[in-house]
Parts: C-alpha cells; structure tokens; sequence
C-alpha cells in the first residue's frame, strides 16, 4: 500500500503513518468478490457468510415468533368469555407451554443473537465473526430443533408442563408420556446452540474490531452483546444441567427432584431460575444495545453520558446474576434470603434507568428525526418504564405474596418482554432494513403498524394487572362468569388481535420489500456516525479502517468513499483466500491474518445429524439414535479438519505500515479464545451440579453415608487421584515432545493420558458400586453416579479430541509450528483432569468431614 509520509504519527500505529487514500490495483475487488460468492442451488445451505446466515436466523426466530403468537391469539379466544370449551385443557396446557417456551427460548434469545451475527461483522468492519462455520452450525441446529418441537403440537405429543417445567408434576409419576422429554431433550439442545452463538460472539468482539478501535471506542452495541454472551455462557448451563436431572430422573428414576428419596423440588426453581432471571436481561441488554445505537442517530447527537451507560450495561449484567429467587419468594425461605434478593431486585432498576434516562437526554438534546423506528423507540420507553415500576413492586415481599400467581405477573411479564425487546427489535429492523437489500421499508405501513401494536398491546396487557389484582390466577383455561373478569378479557382478547394485526402489516412490508418492493437507500439513509453504514457487499466492507473515535463516519465525512476505494487496512485477498485481521483484545492492535472457512456441508449436516439425535432420544429410540450422534461427530470433524493450516504464507502487508503472520499459536490465537469460553461454560455446568449435590446434602443429609459409613475406602481415592494426576503429567510430556517434533513421544503421551482417565472413570465407577450404592435409591445415590457420569462424558469427549490429533499427527498435520489443534486438546485435557480431581475429592472426602 501506498502511505503518505507527511501525514501525522499517532500512538496507535507506533510511530506508522495511517493509510491513505491511493489508487488500488485493477482486479482486486474483483478477487474479493469471488473469493465470497454464495454457492448456487440446493448448495446455498452450505453458506456460512454472516449476512446470509444472520438472516437465516433472524428470519426462522421471526417464524417461530409467528407460530407462538398464532398460539397466543388461540388463547385468548378460549379465555375471552367464561365457560368456553374451544380449547379442552391438556390442549390448552400445550399451547400454553409452547407459546411460552417458544417466545422465550426460540425467538427472545436467538433473535438478538441473530441480530448480532449480522450486525457485528459490519459494525467491527471486520470481513465476518472468527468462526463461520460455528455459527451456520448453531443456526441449523436451531432449526431443525425448532422445527421439531412445534411439530410435536401436530402429534399431540407436545410439553405440557408450562414453559418452566416444574417437578415434580414433570417428573415421571405424573408425566409419563413423551410430552415432557420433548422440552427437555429439545430445549437444552437449542440451548447449547445458543451457547455456540455466545463463543462466536465473544471471540468476535474482543478479536476482530478494526485497528485503533480501543474498548473505549467500542460502539454500545458490541458492548451489549459483549455483556449478553458472558451471560450467556454463566447462566444457560444451569438450565441445561437442570433438564439434564429431570430428563434422567424420567428415564432412570434418579431421585433429584422426589422428596420421598431425598430430592427436593426447589432444586429444580433454584437451577432454573438462575438462568431464568438473567435471562430477561439477555434478551434485554441487546435490545437497549440497539436503542443505545438507535438514539445518537435519530437525535443527531452522541449519546449522553456514554461510558454511564456502558457501566450500567455491566452493572445490569452483574446484578441479575442476583435475582433468582426473586421467583421464589413465595416457597418459604427464609426471611434473610427473602431480604437479600428483595433489595437486589430493587437495586437492578439502577442500572436500567440509567440508560433510560441517557435515552431522553439525548433526544432532548438533539433534533429527532420522526421515522418508524423513533415510535417504537418512544413505544418502548414508555412501555419499559412502566413495566421496570411493576417489577419494582414486585420486589416488594409482602406484595409478591398476593400477586405471584396472579394475572398481574403475567401483564408484567408481557410488559418488560414486549416493551422491552419486541419494540427496540422492531424498530431496529425498520432502522437497519437498507443494510440487508439496500431498501427502505415503508414509513406509512410502518407507521400504521406501530400504532396499532401500541394501542393494542396496552389493550391486551393493561387489564391483565387488573384482573389479577381482582383474584385471576395464571395458568387456568376457563374460569366462572361471576367472579367479574369477563369484560377485562374480552378487552384483552380484542387487544391482542390488533396487536396481532400490528405485527402482520410490519411482516407484510418486509415481504415486499424482500421481493423488490419499497424504495432504494442510500449508503447511509439516517446519517448515522457508527461503522455499519459503510458499503457493504458480500465481503464487507472493502477495507477495514483505521477506527479513532466512537463516530467514525461522522468526524470522517470522507471515510465511505476511502473505504470504497480500498484505501484502508486489507483492501485485498493477499493469500488469496477469505480473511480477516485479528487484533489484540485492548489495544485492537493488528496481531495476524486469520483465514476464514469458506462454504462447507459440514456445519448443516451436523445441524440435522444432532437435531435427529435428540429426537431420537426424545422417542426413545435409543439405539437408532446412535447413528445420527455418529454422523453428527464425522461432520464436525470433516469440516474442521482443513482449518489448522499453518504458516503456509509469509508475512503480510495489511496497510499502514503494519507486516503480520498469517498464522499464529497459543494464547493470541482465536480459536485458543474459543476453547477457553468453552471452557468457562463447562466450568459453570460443573459448579452447578456441585451446588446440586450440596443443596441435596442440605436438605435431606439422613440419605447421606453418616461419618463416612459405606463410603469406599481412601485406597480407592488415592488409585484414582493418581490415574487423574497421571493424565495431566502425561499431556504436558507430549506438549513438551510436540515443541521438540518427536511425534512418537506425542502419540505415547496422548495414549497413556487417554488410558489414565479411562482408568480413573472406572476406578471411581467400580469403587461405587462396590459399596452397594444403587442410583435410583436415594438423592445422594443419584448425584453420586451423576458426577461420575460427568466425568466420563468428559473423558468420552476426551477419546473424540484426542483421536482427532492423533490422525491429524499420522497425517503428518501436527508439529512445533502446526499445533493450534494440540493446544485447543491440551486445554480440554488439563481441565477434565482438574475437574475430574475435584469431583474425586468431593465424593471420597465430602461425607466424612461433613457428618
């Protein structure tokens, strides 16, 4: 690249001038173009780009919003007048709990993480998120799964014990049918989905912003999606450690939530409930991300008080971690538990309201522009606000206690969910509609939209705080015609269907536009001052910029058209390949040249092999099920195995000065970023199940060994202590052997780790059973053998991981300078051996200190 030498030095680049705008070369962006191109016919699945695969998302979570919705007006029919026999009530119940378990787990979630594999690539000017093929996976895996649960509604096979599951009225006394394992199974399946979304997310964020971008000036966006999939990644595998309990005490009869055995069903709110209440602010957080974008825009201002906001974001983030036994407090805990999370559902509306009140300061201060999404960004202050001061009120114990189970919690429900997430992520749709097609939607249909899902929604929900005020209970299909709930109803019923009519004119006008309908757009129709308006094709942005404030396109007026012309950070394909720069976490430094997979069969395949899996398990066709499972494993290793591809280029000229490597190992690499996320999610399920056995212990000790009585002997512990210490010795001797490329040290080492924890599995399993123990005879038999099978599944994925980097060495694929694969095993092996100690002690020593 051509530089200009007189232009000024800056910290950033090191005494390197920045880029300047200079004439490229002829067929560049013409390479570029092809290196990106979607494949054609039935291989369009096969795409991974992030503008194809984040509107594949956002449009099957906008599906699946329809077909809960469909449900909900079905509802309110069968509740609009008293005595009504449209719906009988196991059929009501099933569409009661897939409504709800489709707005929040297939569409409340995944919409905003949708959103944010389409806009963060743009917004970081970066080519696409570091892991394409990890997202087009976890889309296809949602849905297929999705697809599947809503068609269980068809068989008369779907969930009926309400989208939160309850035991033991999901248990297998009194759900014997399939109908739960369908949410169970399907459920935390979609969940891990959700997971693979947060890895991306994460990793994208902190690695691919474009140089100069500093945390401080990351837009408010990325932070909230930052926020969101650490959340994300603490609080999802508590749910899928609690449908995994409840699934196995269906199968096994493992007593966790049976309280006859020594289980308590409290177990399961506390588990659930620690996702479920931090989920409220996942799918929160993103949406005031896109307020927060929004706003500076519509106001033509910047947004006040910024890193305010930014620390309310955290703030937010942290706190809800704190709440979940806000949804207990009517179980009879004790009164200081009841005082700590009273005063923790209070303090969290701090937070909150400070991005409100940065919101109207802002628009105060501008000169607002009165498009679509400006209503629907007034829509949702005023609807959140009121929502946020009815979740204020019931932080308040004693008024809890009387509204709980009342309709009133459902019309609070409605009104922090809907004003909370559906309006911001409607108008972020009308805002940012021209980066998909390059069209506008209608500001007319728009406008009749909004009004009519505003009026409606207050019509439907409003009357819903009255009539629980006045006794109505939650979850019932029919109720008596002299309790006086009939008006209120019926007016709630009549709001929801022009809320219903709201939202169709709004999918109407996508349609026609998606199908050439509206008008066209400019490059940047708002004016907005954030990254995402710069052209854009199926590359990105033609090259990355050197990114120096929070605004860039509004401090550089000049900026698209320097972007265009390539005259920026990567204007071409120099290894010729899709790629992207990989920059360092604080500083957004340019570290190295990180190649990005192009289409592939593998992540669909996978998608449908897993989702066949679980519905497999969910019929009980447990042995058919291994071959989908076997499949599923054989693609995500086929589309893997060509990623680690080494330095097989020199050193690359990215613009300003700067000369990266393509290829980098250990900790800097993207993909090490990745298994350490992974990493934390599995650390979490881990301490969940921990707290599990604890909680157990708590409330029925009576079940546990008294002073270590039947408890296998320390010999057992110390034999299993050393097979775990023995693995983790064995894999630093092969990492060891790898830096020194004596491949047959490599392979020696990887087989005696492998043998150790298969020896530690079965030396704790053997040393169990030995005592007599039997699984399903008490809580304390159950969460016994379950922290024994978390370890083996462990070392089952051990056996996958570590028969990949033996072919991957036979195949002449791993040495010192190509071992990003052994490092990512490593990582996987020295934490499984940490994990399985722990778990060891815990088991062998636990019972004797602690009785």
């Amino acid at each position: 690249m051509t530089l200009r030498t007189d232009e000024p030095r800056d910290e950033f680049t090191g005494g390197r001038p920045t880029p300047s705008p200079m004439p490229r070369p002829p067929g560049e962006e013409e390479e570029l173009r092809r290196l990106w191109r979607l494949p054609q016919g039935i291989a369009r699945v096969t795409a991974v780009n992030n503008t194809k695969v984040g509107v594949w998302y956002i449009g099957t979570a906008l599906l699946f919003f329809l077909i809960s919705g469909v449900l909900a007006l079905v509802m309110r029919l069968q509740l609009a007048m008293p005595g009504n026999d449209l719906l009988d009530h196991g059929t009501y119940n099933q569409f009661f709990t897939v409504h709800g378990t489709g707005m929040m787990f297939l569409f409340a979630v995944p919409i905003v993480e949708a959103i944010g594999v389409f806009l963060l690539p743009s917004m970081l000017a970066a080519r696409d998120l570091p892991f394409p093929r990890l997202s087009a996976f976890a889309f296809w895996a949602y849905f297929f799964g999705g697809i599947s649960f809503f068609c269980s509604l068809i068989f008369d096979a779907a969930p009926d014990g309400g989208w939160f599951m309850y035991p033991p009225l999901t248990s297998y006394e009194h759900s014997p049918g399939i109908n739960a394992d369908f949410w169970l199974l399907g459920i935390g399946f979609i969940e891990i989905s959700a997971i693979a979304g947060a890895i991306e997310i994460v990793v994208g964020i902190l690695r691919t912003r474009p140089p100069g971008m500093t945390l401080d000036k990351l837009p408010i966006y990325a932070w909230s999606m930052l926020v969101m999939a650490g959340m994300i990644i603490f609080a999802f595998p508590a749910v899928i450690v609690a449908t995994a309990l409840l699934e196995i005490e269906r199968a096994f009869h493992w007593p966790f939530f049976i309280a006859e055995r020594g289980g308590d069903p409290l177990l399961w709110q506390h588990l659930f409930w620690f996702f479920g209440h931090p989920e409220v602010y996942i799918i929160f957080l993103p949406a005031a991300g896109l307020v927060s974008m929004m706003v500076p825009t519509l106001a033509r201002r910047p947004l006040v008080g910024h890193d305010w906001v930014v620390l309310a974001l955290v703030g937010t983030g942290f706190f809800s971690f704190g709440l979940w036994v806000h949804h207990m407090f009517a179980t009879g805990i004790p009164s200081l538990s009841l005082s700590f999370f009273s005063a923790a559902s209070m303090a969290v509306a701090v937070p909150s309201g400070i991005q409100v009140f940065a919101w109207i300061a802002t628009l105060g201060a501008g000169r607002v522009q009165w498009t679509v999404a400006t209503h629907f960004l007034f829509g949702f202050l005023f609807i959140f606000v009121l929502g946020g001061l009815t979740g204020v009120m019931v932080a308040v114990v004693p008024f809890d206690w009387q509204a709980h189970d009342s309709y009133f919690i459902v019309a609070h429900l409605h009104y922090v969910l809907i004003g909370g997430m559906v309006f911001p992520v409607f108008a972020g749709l009308y805002h940012w509609w021209p980066t998909l097609n390059g069209r506008l939607l209608s500001e007319r249909l728009g406008r009749w939209a909004f009004w009519l899902m505003f009026i409606g929604f207050n019509v439907a929900f409003f009357p819903m705080h009255i009539s629980g005020l006045l006794g109505m209970p939650r979850r019932v299909y029919t109720y008596p015609g002299d309790l006086g709930w009939n008006l209120l109803n019926m007016i709630s019923t009549v709001g929801s269907f022009v809320l219903a009519l709201g939202v169709l004119l709004v999918l109407i006008d996508m349609a026609r536009s998606a199908f050439g309908g509206g008008e066209k757009a400019s490059d940047n129709p708002w004016n907005s001052g954030t990254l995402e308006w710069l052209p854009n094709e199926l590359y990105a942005t033609r090259s990355i910029p050197h990114v120096t404030s929070l605004y860039p396109l509004w401090d550089k007026p000049d900026l698209p058209r320097e972007v265009r012309e390539g005259a920026h950070f990567l204007p071409g394909a120099p290894t010729g390949r899709r790629e992207t720069i990989v920059t360092s976490p604080i500083e957004a430094k340019p570290q190295y040249l990180m190649p990005l997979p192009g289409p592939h069969w593998g992540p669909f395949l996978a998608g449908l092999f897993t989702a066949a899996h679980f519905l497999c398990l969910t019929v009980q066709w447990y042995y058919p099920s291994l071959v989908p499972a076997v499949l599923a494993i054989a693609m995500v290793f086929w589309w893997v195995w060509g990623l680690d591809t080494g330095a097989d280029h020199p050193p690359q000229d990215v613009g300003g000065g700067w000369r990266v490597p393509v290829y980098i190992q250990g900790p800097k690499n993207h993909s090490w970023w990745g298994v350490v996320v992974l990493l934390l999610v599995d650390g979490t399920a881990f301490a969940c199940l921990i707290f599990t056995y604890l909680f157990l212990w708590t409330v029925s000790p009576d079940v546990w060994p008294a002073g270590g009585d039947g408890l296998p002997g320390l010999p057992w512990l110390a034999g299993g202590l050393a097979l775990w210490g023995l693995s983790a010795l064995a894999i630093g001797w092969a990492r060891k052997s790898v830096d020194r490329n004596r491949h047959g040290r490599v392979r020696i080492g990887l087989i005696v780790a492998w043998s150790a924890m298969v020896g530690g599995i079965l030396l704790d399993a053997n040393a169990q059973i030995g005592t007599g123990l039997v699984g399903a005879a008490s809580a304390y038999g159950a969460i016994t053998y379950m922290l024994v099978a978390w370890q083996a599944f462990h070392v089952a994925v051990m056996t996958l991981m570590l028969g990949y980097t033996l072919a991957r060495s036979a195949a002449g694929l791993l040495h010192a300078e190509r071992r990003v694969t052994f490092d990512n095993t490593l990582l996987m092996g020295w934490y499984s051996a940490a994990q399985g100690t722990i778990a060891l002690l815990l088991l062998h020593l636990f019972p004797r200190l602690a009785i």
